[in-house]
């Protein structure tokens, strides 16, 4: 039933954790692992990438070499994917049209003012995905 995965990674630490589900469900239903990020500059951009202006492109490979290292050390196999534009529309438009059975990302927990100006790229990946979408809550 589910036989590729995709894993949303923008490198932060609950993406981080969001890879450690994903290899692990990767390797437990011998599914092919999928990773993108995506270089993104706008509302849901990173805080923290938005103070240190970090270069985008850099960011998403970065966050892509760390995914396949750790799927690399489980003994998984990966193909990656970076792609420009707006977070959520590129993760929901590559498992539309990839052979992807389900998604797997790490959401910041943002709640309040903070949820309501900048949003939530896995809520919207949630509400508009064709496939299931495991969210993984950053843990402190």
């Amino acid at each position: 039933m589910y036989q590729d995965l995709l894993l949303a990674t923008d490198g932060s630490e609950g993406a981080r954790q969001a890879t450690e589900h994903a290899i692990e469900l990767a390797a437990q239903l011998d599914a092919a692992l999928h990773v993108l990020s995506v270089s993104e500059e706008g509302p849901h951009s990173s805080e923290k990438q938005d103070r240190m202006r970090t270069d985008p492109e850099s960011k998403a490979t970065d966050a892509l070499e760390d995914a396949e290292r750790a799927a690399a050390d489980a003994g998984l196999e990966t193909s990656t994917i970076v792609r420009h534009g707006v977070a959520q529309e590129e993760i929901v438009d590559v498992a539309e049209t990839n052979a992807i059975d389900m998604i797997v990302m790490g959401t910041h927990g943002r709640t309040g003012l903070d949820h309501l100006v900048v949003g939530s790229v896995a809520e919207e990946v949630v509400r508009n995905a064709p496939v299931p979408v495991v969210t993984v809550r950053e843990r402190s």
